[in-house]
């Protein structure tokens, strides 16, 4: 599978964007959670070969992007960013998906330009799930506890292990891999630690999403995959959702929590291919 890097310039940051399969393929965006990377969709951008142009915004703070000098990490500046690589990449019209934080800011940006999103797939978010879930509550316990560094790999591992128990020990090495850096003789992470906690844990109620407007506003065919097992997204969110907008339809993958794409990635893929149809001309 090809693969193509760019740089898109928005706010005064350098932005990453990964991009793979045909360059004159249909485009899909995709965005990923809070302590992700764009390389975590690596695998479904092989899924959707032949026929899709995938390409996966590292998103500030995180991955091979800047980190924000003023700890800007909240929905508008992210859908700010979407909105620099959608226009700067030249993609006037995509499907999107976004997991977790990414699915939160995939629906904000959908919901407000209807225009250029012809589908839309949401990983295990929903209104209320950022802050007032169990996961929610576990992502910022883990927040609160993560070490800044690590002496070595098989510290960063054991780590990892105890708070994502459901991914698989290949899952976890790989995410390592993008998530850690060597620094003066510790690993370190790869992403806004510090700056992110901060955003996460004490953050501007006036810049809080309130994610049913745009939940209610979408207009493109729209799916939810919600882990069978996620502590994140509610059944009953799930189905409100559905209820409240025709557009939107969501379904279960069994035997995945929260981190959907991870643990069943080929259940996901197959959702998503189905989902999505065949490639249209772009």
């Amino acid at each position: 599978m090809d693969r193509r890097d760019h740089t898109v310039r928005c706010a005064g940051l350098n932005l990453h964007v990964a991009d793979w399969g045909d360059a004159d393929g249909w485009p899909v965006l995709m965005l990923h959670g809070i302590r992700s990377f764009a390389d975590t969709f690596e695998g479904l951008a092989g899924a959707l070969q032949p026929g899709y142009r995938v390409l996966a915004l590292d998103h500030r703070g995180r991955g091979q992007s800047d980190w924000d000098p003023g700890h800007n990490y909240y929905t508008d500046a992210y859908v700010q960013d979407v909105r620099a690589v959608a226009e700067q990449l030249g993609l006037s019209r995509f499907d999107l998906l976004g997991h977790s934080m990414g699915g939160i800011n995939a629906i904000v940006y959908a919901a407000a330009h209807p225009d250029r999103v012809r589908r839309l797939v949401v990983e295990d978010a929903g209104p209320g799930a950022f802050d007032d879930s169990d996961g929610a509550r576990r992502i910022r316990a883990e927040l609160s506890r993560t070490p800044e560094s690590f002496a070595d790999w098989g510290e960063a591992e054991a780590f990892m292990r105890e708070i994502r128990p459901t991914v698989t020990p290949e899952a976890i090495a790989a995410r390592l891999r993008h998530m850690l850096e060597p620094d003066g003789g510790r690993l370190r992470w790869r992403y806004d630690h510090a700056g992110i906690k901060a955003a996460r844990l004490d953050p501007d109620p006036a810049r809080v999403v309130d994610l049913w407007p745009p939940v209610e506003a979408l207009r493109c065919p729209t799916l939810v995959l919600r882990g069978g097992r996620s502590d994140y997204l509610s059944v009953a969110t799930a189905q409100a959702m559905e209820a409240r907008n025709p557009a939107v339809a969501w379904r279960e993958i069994p035997d995945a929590g929260h981190y959907v794409h991870d643990d069943q990635p080929e259940r996901v893929a197959r959702a998503v291919t189905e989902f999505l149809g065949a490639a249209p001309a772009p």
